[in-house]
């Protein structure tokens, strides 16, 4: 009998740990409630892989370039450069479509692409896999060769970091002349992302057209 029981007690306990919640963190809730909420924008006109392709089928021409970036808030910095060289990032290069044209129009508009709202506007996963690609060099120069003459759209992003310098209150003393403040430097890192865009338009075949991207 008591090996009955003890089997009986046995398979509900291995029940009650099958049927067994595990809580989300935190974090992955506000994640769950944010996908919920999430606003998608796509296109209305349907993609078009096939005049895409077509409009990236190779040329004579060329599009060459420099990408870089001008460093903002720059108050306390120590000694910011002017410009900051887009090196060793990759630039993608996309035809302008009908496509493309209504996407960058959703895209600039706020009411529709507007992340601090949790509002996207994307293209779809074809349209964003159908481009080309190139990688600058240490002066930040890139080419696309082989190009046909049409509109092309081009982007990258930037990363790059300025230290600063802030005098913190450390303190105060007395001198001949009544009380006197003191202060401490105090050193610190700032990193930035900055997107780069243009557009470049090749007008014949065998044109090398140029562009600089920058912010």
């Amino acid at each position: 009998m008591k090996k009955i029981i003890c089997l009986i007690a046995l398979s509900a306990s291995c029940y009650t740990a099958l049927a067994q919640y595990v809580e989300p963190e935190k974090a992955e809730k506000d994640e769950i409630k944010r996908k919920a909420s999430e606003v998608i924008t796509y296109p209305s006109i349907k993609f078009d892989s096939l005049q895409t392709k077509n409009a990236l089928i190779e040329g004579k021409g060329k599009i060459t370039g420099v990408a870089f970036t001008r460093p903002r808030s720059t108050y306390g910095a120590n000694n910011p450069p002017r410009k900051i060289l887009a090196t060793k990032v990759k630039i993608r290069l996309y035809p302008v479509t009908p496509y493309f044209e209504e996407y960058y129009k959703l895209w600039k508009d706020k009411s529709k692409n507007n992340p601090k709202k949790n509002k996207y506007v994307l293209m779809a996963d074809k349209a964003l896999r159908l481009r080309l690609e190139a990688i600058t060099n240490s002066s930040g120069e890139f080419t696309f060769p082989n190009m046909k003459p049409g509109k092309y759209y081009l982007c990258t992003n930037v990363e790059y970091s300025l230290d600063y310098s802030v005098k913190e209150y450390a303190g105060s003393g007395y001198g001949t002349y009544g009380t006197i403040d003191y202060y401490k430097s105090e050193n610190y890192g700032k990193g930035y992302n900055d997107f780069l865009e243009g557009f470049v338009e090749v007008n014949a075949d065998g044109q090398t057209a140029m562009i600089n991207l920058k912010n």
